[in-house]
């Protein structure tokens, strides 16, 4: 079936069911943003491959909502679909649920599968809909009806995250939850998201593309934790490691059945924001529900000391990968055939090579010329552009160690660059080492400080609609809250311990796109009798091209900022290349002239 196809199937099947309009979201049954195949169902309804977006059927129209990320692939994937791109983050465009309360009459019937919707996303549908009176029907997965041959839910094996890689021991994390639950007044904690999981249990495994984790849930008790999971994916091995430290594995089924066996006494803490409304249905109306961001969340983003020294090890290794690879790339572009592809490729040998290497941490970002303007691009055969020796290319990628998450986006200068290719490649920079090198005062929020990366790019009417920066996972999603730096209300303060990227960008469609991006970790910088300032402490280890740089741009401050951090690079890398490997990173790390 093509995507015309698939939509009016669905509206077939609404009509059986007496639905007036039907809602797919990205998500899966614990709210991940990168899913198993299993839960693709948007992808599979509308053929846009993004990860971010929902789409809403009604009997006459479509659309689809998705971010700035998106705008230029979601288009182009669109195209002859009949499904209408909603630019969500463009002034004047309504949310999907707004929309429907404008669109579908009085006493209509909106349906959805409640296990891939959170129960905040619930709330603020029945409060946008309640003038109209349109009841919420979220016991059915149509897609699932039509999707012949949907993959199954992934039931691949756990391993154990040792602790000497993760610093704490399950059984310390465990303690440090049951104190936040007491605190709290609460019993029980139900926890559902995979990232979560796999931290506070120090598990990983492989059920989603790139992103260590396993499906499963967790109800953490004052003496007991229960880990609902398939049987097939623990070892008995790892059963007796798990049981013996007070965790006891049950069924995924007999979540709902322990949920509603919770009596009067009783009282559970839930993330209304991560756990799906079916499991919140579940759950016994006698007991006590408090609602509050994952007690996990928190603990997980500030790193321990033995994960920051893991972690650094880490990007020297992915550093000595990057530099490797660049080094391949510019001697090679003009004496070889070099597609966006096979430079992807590349750069996984490269980090293949590396120590405790497991695989990527997102599907690679290889753009050439105006594919780069795509910012979360994807090389195909029939569409990709092979590289030659002039222009820009972005490559953002990552890996998975055992040691560590990294993500790393580097624009390469291959050739002739036109002035204005200059120009806006320095206007990054220039965003890219204010925020880089500020110095502020503890309580400020990644809100507070996501200005000083776009005001260089602002001064010549341009912009990037997107994050400044996200939080990342410790050999975990490359994505991780609750930290951010982007131009929106987010009020998590930045703590010591967190790491946090750096990525401005220009993105000019048809054109080109650029995009400098570092690992950065909080650390104290001095206190005074005004307070705590703070400051940033650049973890990735890669050279920033200087043929793309307009010298003349650059203030003093920002030229010795740049220079102190290309000694760093070749400090930390140059005793673990050869000798041909060094000279080149000294000429590409070389001091610009302050």
């Amino acid at each position: 079936m093509n995507i015309r196809d698939r939509v009016e199937k669905l509206r077939q099947l609404m009509k059986e069911n007496q639905m007036d309009a039907y809602i797919v979201p990205s998500f899966d049954a614990h709210q991940s943003e990168y899913v198993a195949e299993h839960w693709k169902c948007r992808q599979w309804i509308s053929g846009f491959t993004g990860s971010a977006g929902t789409v809403v059927i009604t009997l006459e129209d479509a659309g689809l909502w998705t971010d700035g990320r998106y705008y230029i692939q979601a288009e182009k994937q669109l195209e002859g679909s009949e499904i209408r791109l909603f630019r969500m983050m463009d002034p004047g465009v309504p949310s999907y649920t707004e929309w429907l309360a404008d669109v579908l009459k009085e006493g209509s019937n909106l349906g959805f599968d409640g296990n891939v919707f959170s129960i905040d996303m619930v709330k603020k549908m029945e409060k946008d809909l309640k003038a109209k009176g349109i009841e919420l029907k979220m016991n059915k997965d149509l897609i699932g009806d039509l999707w012949e041959d949907r993959p199954e839910i992934p039931k691949g094996p756990i391993f154990t995250h040792d602790v000497k890689y993760a610093g704490k021991s399950r059984v310390e994390k465990l303690n440090e939850v049951r104190v936040e639950m007491k605190n709290k007044g609460a019993n029980y904690y139900i926890l559902t998201s995979l990232d979560d999981i796999a931290w506070l249990l120090n598990i990983r495994g492989a059920d989603v593309p790139n992103n260590p984790i396993a499906i499963a849930n967790v109800i953490v008790a004052e003496h007991k934790c229960y880990l609902f999971i398939d049987s097939c994916k623990v070892s008995p091995l790892i059963k007796l490691e798990l049981e013996d430290e007070g965790i006891e594995l049950k069924a995924s089924a007999e979540i709902q059945t322990l949920l509603g066996n919770l009596s009067n006494g009783d009282a559970v803490i839930l993330d209304t924001n991560k756990t799906n409304i079916r499991l919140y249905n579940a759950i016994n109306s006698s007991a006590k529900k408090i609602e509050s961001p994952n007690i996990t969340t928190n603990l997980k983003a500030i790193k321990n000391e033995i994960e920051i020294e893991n972690l650094k090890w880490c990007e020297i290794k992915d550093g000595l990968a990057m530099v490797k690879f660049i080094k391949w790339l510019k001697n090679s572009v003009d004496k070889t055939e070099i597609s966006e592809i096979i430079a992807e490729e590349r750069l996984e040998d490269f980090r293949r090579e590396q120590e405790g290497f497991i695989g990527p941490s997102f599907d690679t970002i290889a753009g050439y010329k105006e594919h780069a303007a795509m910012m979360h691009y994807k090389a195909n055969k029939e569409t990709q552009y092979t590289l030659k020796n002039e222009g820009l290319f972005l490559i953002d990628s990552g890996g998975q160690y055992y040691d560590g998450t990294t993500d790393i986006t580097r624009t390469i200068v291959l050739g002739r660059l036109s002035d204005e290719q200059k120009r806006d490649f320095t206007l990054v920079l220039k965003g890219f080492i204010a925020l880089s090198s500020v110095k502020y005062l503890y309580g400020a929020t990644g809100s507070n400080l996501d200005v000083l990366a776009r005001q260089p790019i602002w001064q010549y009417g341009l912009d990037y609609k997107c994050g400044t920066g996200h939080g990342v996972g410790f050999f975990l999603n490359v994505h991780e809250g609750p930290q951010s730096i982007r131009n929106d209300n987010n009020n998590v303060i930045l703590e010591k311990g967190m790491i946090i990227t750096n990525e401005p960008g220009i993105y000019l469609e048809g054109k080109y796109g650029i995009r400098i991006e570092n690992m950065m970790l909080v650390v104290e910088d001095e206190k005074t009798e005004f307070g705590q300032f703070m400051k940033f402490e650049a973890i990735t280890y890669c050279p920033i091209d200087l043929a793309g740089i307009n010298k003349e741009m650059l203030t003093e401050s920002e030229k010795q900022w740049l220079n102190n951090y290309h000694q760093e690079v070749y400090t930390k890398l140059a005793p673990y290349l050869n000798e041909e490997e060094r000279v080149w990173l000294k000429e590409e790390t070389r001091e610009i002239i302050v």
